[in-house]
């Protein structure tokens, strides 16, 4: 069984919390990612993910003035490197939440998805026998 370390992906999107949710979801589609890790003076102070924006949506803000930090999941849920893909998957499902960022002490490593951490769990396919 992997670790989140084996998954995580060093090049996640950082957005300040002054950034517009306009500015943001362009950069994320741009990017095809689901969440954004959100840091103020170097520090991590929350995650906006998918389901933030359309809470927004929801509440018919305009995305060039809605600023992220009134959107985001502050102080979020973090897991460390070694914790094991079955524990982070049980901790997104417990929670309800499909992006999970991985921090080391104060140094995040990046967001895993659920669905990339339920993928990491798969045994690896058979290799095809020679004819």
């Amino acid at each position: 069984m992997g670790t989140l370390g084996d998954l995580v992906k060093p090049n996640f999107l950082t957005v300040a919390p002054e950034d517009t949710l306009g500015e943001v979801a362009e950069r994320m589609t741009r990017l095809n990612v689901g969440a954004v890790v959100v840091k103020d003076h170097g520090r991590m102070i929350g995650i906006l993910t998918e389901r933030d924006m359309l809470r927004a949506m929801a509440a018919r803000v305009h995305t060039s003035d809605a600023r992220v930090r009134s959107f985001m999941t502050a102080d979020p849920v973090t897991a460390a490197p070694d914790m094991d893909l079955d524990e982070a998957a049980q901790v997104m499902l417990d929670n309800g939440f499909r992006h999970l960022p991985v921090v080391d002490g104060s140094t995040v490593l990046g967001v895993v998805s659920l669905r990339r951490v339920l993928g990491g769990r798969r045994p690896p396919a058979p290799a095809p026998e020679a004819a």
